[in-house]
């Protein structure tokens, strides 16, 4: 399947979802691409998962921004693939560096420069333990086995917009709640 049609099939995806997130953050080693950075050379040319270029496209066409969390000990290597495979500028933020704490300092770090609140983000992820981290903190984060894919991506708009329709539940019980007239005192008397 090529870009334009993986493009195509993402836009039908996201179609079908009256909210989507605001962001779309990425990890990128055995999520975007099949490998380690800190293993390859700055010389090779990398390669993408089959789906990864084409989910990209669609989510810049529908206007939704996208991120980098990765926790790379080789961001020059990692930058210089972005800018091989073409993909460099589409990032809003990319939060490349070797961390101990599983992303959340990334995620923090984007939070400030984006403004985007943690729960109008979608995380995609190949470590359990930063889906983890990344959940806690808000954002809808899901677990890829073999890259980011149509059925991930799907999985993660489905898993988004049932959180979102979570939290507009518990808003309007929380305003109802809140609305409640306090009882007086004099009627306890």
């Amino acid at each position: 399947m090529g870009d334009e049609r993986v493009k195509n099939e993402a836009m039908e995806i996201m179609g079908v979802f009256q909210v989507l997130p605001r962001l779309v953050v990425f990890d990128l080693d055995y999520t975007l691409w099949p490998f380690y950075c800190e293993c390859r050379s700055k010389r090779e040319m990398p390669s993408m998962y089959p789906h990864a270029k084409g989910i990209l496209h669609a989510l810049k066409d529908k206007g939704i921004d996208v991120a980098v969390a990765s926790r790379s000990p080789t961001a020059d290597i990692a930058n210089t693939f972005l800018d091989k495979l073409g993909i460099s500028s589409m990032f809003v933020v990319k939060e490349i560096f070797s961390s101990w704490t599983h992303k959340t300092d990334h995620f923090q770090r984007i939070n400030r420069r984006t403004g985007v609140p943690y729960n109008a983000m979608l995380f995609f992820d190949d470590e359990n333990r930063n889906i983890e981290a990344v959940s806690k903190m808000g954002a809808t984060s899901i677990l890829v086995r073999k890259g980011v894919n149509l059925g991930a991506f799907r999985e993660g708009l489905t898993k988004f917009s049932q959180n979102f329709a979570s939290v507009e539940r518990n808003k309007k019980k929380w305003r109802k709640f809140s609305q409640k007239p306090e009882s007086s005192e004099n009627e306890e008397e």
